[in-house]
């Protein structure tokens, strides 16, 4: 195995410090209604009757609460101790450009500090990732009526991605400073981190995402937070009605969906 003399120092450098058919697919029924309240006589001739009005609201504001329960549980999933780490799918493994230095560790019999380097990134992730509540709140209170019926229309993943359009760029802003303080905190990634400043230019070598771990970490979390919003986004269409309110059962339950 090809050993570096930058890979050997930074390994070095961090041992030293240490459904059911009738409920599936929900936004098929919700989509059908929706298309029964446009094409009523009083929808085409642009005269408003009360149930008319009453069904639009009832739709968003079902799909809304159906977004709101989806986002909560994601953020409730990952943002506690184990939830990226323990987790496959969304685990953060450490950058393309740092197996080497892993690799070494590993040969030189230094498991332990490979391993508590995955685990500080990802209980960074852990940490910054409740920071999306109240973002995806605001997204979901600022839905058009044209959002929620670009979400009904849209493809499986159409909530997922208006999530990203609204937020993502705020996500990474809000993430970044959180992972920082993490990352300097725990004992590899800070020594790390300590080396990489004392390297200087010779750093570069390594690659963009092991130079910049933070924002390596910060990224990989953001991803992590939509995978896991995609997930419910699934749950939710194919059976809204086993965790939902009496909003939702009036909206998805009623006769005719």
């Amino acid at each position: 195995m090809p050993r570096s003399p930058l890979a050997l120092l930074l390994a070095l450098a961090l041992i030293g410090p240490m459904s059911d058919n009738a409920q599936a697919n929900w936004l098929e029924g919700l989509k059908k209604k929706w298309e029964e309240v446009q094409s009523s006589p009083s929808a085409t001739s642009g005269i408003g009757t009360a149930a008319t009005v009453l069904s639009d609201e009832d739709m968003v504001k079902g799909l809304k609460e159906a977004l709101s329960q989806g986002t909560r549980q994601a953020i409730s999933t990952l943002g506690k101790d184990g939830g990226f780490l323990n987790n496959l799918d969304v685990k953060i493994p450490l950058p393309d450009e740092l197996k080497k230095v892993e690799k070494l560790l590993r040969s030189l019999g230094q498991d332990k500090y490979a391993d508590q380097f995955v685990a500080s990134m990802n209980q960074a992730a852990e940490k910054a990732v409740p920071e999306a509540a109240a973002l995806f709140s605001d997204a979901i209170a600022q839905m058009s009526m044209a959002d929620a019926k670009s979400i009904l229309k849209g493809p499986d993943d159409a909530a997922t991605q208006y999530f990203r359009k609204t937020s993502e760029a705020k996500l990474k802003e809000r993430f970044l400073p959180i992972v920082q303080a993490a990352t300097d905190q725990a004992g590899v990634t800070s020594a790390y981190k300590s080396l990489l400043r004392q390297a200087g230019p010779t750093a570069k070598f390594l690659g963009v995402q092991a130079t910049d771990l933070d924002a390596y970490v910060e990224g990989k979390a953001v991803d992590g937070l939509f995978k896991m919003i995609a997930t419910e986004e699934q749950r939710i269409r194919q059976d809204p009605l086993a965790r939902g309110t009496d909003l939702l059962k009036k909206v998805f339950g009623s006769p005719g969906r």
